[in-house]
């Protein structure tokens, strides 16, 4: 939870010394700044010695000051703007940048896992499945993840309307005939897209099914939702880390096609045979080899 660093400071107040109440006041007041400093720099600036922001740490219940920093980002981390992301990246990136990254990949691929709501999945599989329209929305990097679903999709079931412009009136005229019968797909991760919680609040008044892909329950996507799906992006730089979301709808797709698979089955075997009479996939070298032997 976005308090929960909060709440810890003020449930271990009693026992702080001097020094750690200096810390405390400074990251109630200013953890946005504080965020983004080392455990050296945030003594430093309260005036304590770099041991005792260390303890202060522990003391709330953290294994480290690393762990205290990643919860005052977790506070802040919607807000971030892209100089502030290098500044994060660049203070978590190991040696081996591509162990650093793939590890850290892994990591919120784990933890979505862990975190994401096994009866709100089904939920969602179940309204995809049965929507006479399916709305997909999705800007910015997230328009990205959303395109792959809804390709797949509308490969699926062909009713899909993809809602990818920044534009409210381009939206709302993509979205106005959207019924209860309907079901809307909302993609957003920190920096939350204005747009994207808009639409879906049109949507829930509109008495659609609302299905929110976003990392959090503080996320602004969730208080419209009738199934909400956490999948962890986490802070990363200027790029949008987008592994686990995309995992994630990965699993989604997999679940429709066993719930439909007779169906889909036939669908993808006329497919098939329009994608081999319109010649749209390069055969197989091996093949050819073979066949003009």
């Amino acid at each position: 939870m976005v308090s929960n660093l909060l709440v810890r400071i003020d449930l271990s107040r009693r026992d702080f010394s001097k020094g750690q109440r200096k810390i405390a006041e400074y990251i109630e007041e200013h953890y946005d700044t504080a965020a983004f400093m080392t455990a050296s720099k945030l003594g430093e600036v309260v005036g304590v010695s770099e041991s005792t922001v260390v303890r202060f740490a522990s003391q709330i219940g953290y294994e480290g000051y690393p762990y205290l920093q990643k919860a005052m980002q977790e506070m802040i981390r919607d807000k971030l703007n892209s100089l502030q992301r290098i500044e994060v990246t660049t203070g978590r990136i190991g040696g081996d940048v591509v162990e650093s990254v793939l590890n850290q990949d892994i990591d919120k691929i784990r933890r979505t896992i862990e975190e994401v709501s096994r009866e709100d999945f089904r939920r969602a599989v179940d309204a995809i499945i049965n929507a006479e329209n399916i709305y997909i929305f999705g800007v910015k990097s997230a328009s990205y993840i959303a395109s792959f679903f809804g390709y797949y999709l509308d490969l699926i079931f062909g009713n899909v309307h993809m809602l990818n412009s920044t534009s409210r009136t381009t939206t709302y005229e993509k979205l106005f005939r959207i019924t209860e019968k309907d079901v809307m797909i909302g993609i957003s991760f920190p920096r939350y897209s204005t747009m994207a919680v808009d639409a879906m609040s049109f949507a829930h008044e509109k008495g659609a099914n609302v299905i929110a892909i976003t990392d959090s329950m503080i996320s602004p996507l969730v208080a419209d939702a009738d199934a909400v799906l956490l999948a962890r992006s986490d802070i990363a730089s200027v790029v949008d880390t987008l592994v686990a979301p995309l995992s994630l709808i990965n699993a989604l797709l997999v679940a429709i096609v066993i719930e439909r698979k007779e169906e889909i089955k036939s669908t993808f075997s006329v497919l098939e045979q329009v994608w081999v009479d319109q010649n749209l996939y390069t055969a197989d070298a091996s093949v050819e080899k073979d066949e003009n032997a």
